[in-house]
């Protein structure tokens, strides 16, 4: 890998990240040429921001538009993550996009070769709790969710915070028939049912736990994935008042 190709877009985002404001995608894009790349981003913003210590991330993202595309993720700043009912207080937000999702918690500490072994229904088997959360998605790029797609990657997928709401114990069910419904201020509801883009927010466990422990990486037990919108991405503003039902799950709300 060709690290100077990617130190520019390093240096913009944490100037973006540090400074609050945004910067251009477009000059940047010609400067990563696969996911590789973005993921180098990813970690060096991390080591210099200083988000994770000497400690594996505990919170991540994942998911993808269909099983026929590739998968996504990205490790979230621990201070962006908040327990419901949250509020986001004086967080930076250049957007205020919201998406409901279901995160999942592994009970166990996996490594790579456990890793390397697992398919959808043994990596399930590694999940103790689900819980509702909400995502508030942000960019560090003037384009926004505009910029080109490897940027948005760079840019931990347009990650600005996430909620979590109860946990509660995993049990299997029929993910068609699940149902989601969303409140944003004073807009009407949003409600689905069976719409997660994978079909089962379970399927992306194996491709996640390999991406988040290869080069000899650890998952540790409690470690937390928030799996993909139910909703696509619904816009709010500061001061609305979001909330987010899974019936049979949980809820979370965050105050904007």
């Amino acid at each position: 890998m060709d690290t100077s190709r990617i130190d520019v877009v390093v240096e913009a985002l944490i100037r973006a990240r540090r400074d609050n404001t945004v910067a251009l995608a477009a000059p940047l894009a010609d400067a990563l040429r696969d996911a590789g790349d973005a993921y180098a981003v990813q970690q060096r913003v991390a080591e210099e921001i200083g988000w994770f210590a000497n400690s594996p991330p505990r919170y991540w993202k994942a998911g993808g538009p269909s099983r026929d595309a590739e998968l996504t993720c990205a490790p979230l700043p621990p201070e962006g993550v908040w327990t419901s009912p949250a509020r986001t207080g004086g967080w930076p937000f250049h957007l205020r996009g919201i998406e409901a999702e279901v995160a999942l918690r592994v009970g166990r500490e996996v490594d790579q070769a456990l890793a390397s072994t697992l398919d959808t229904r043994s990596a399930l088997a590694l999940v103790d709790a689900m819980a509702v959360s909400i995502e508030i998605v942000d960019s560090r790029w003037r384009e926004a969710l505009d910029a080109p797609a490897l940027c948005k990657l760079a840019d931990l997928q347009s990650h600005g915070a996430l909620v979590l709401g109860h946990w509660v114990p995993f049990v299997a069910r029929d993910w068609s028939a699940q149902t989601c419904a969303v409140r944003i201020g004073t807009q009407a509801p949003v409600e689905r049912r069976g719409s997660h883009s994978l079909g089962d927010p379970a399927y992306l466990l194996p491709a996640w736990l390999r991406h988040a422990t290869r080069r000899g990486g650890r998952i540790a037990a409690g470690t937390v994935v928030t799996t993909g919108t139910w909703v696509g991405i619904l816009n709010a503003a500061e001061g609305d008042l979001v909330v987010a039902e899974f019936p049979g799950i949980g809820h979370a709300s965050v105050q904007l």
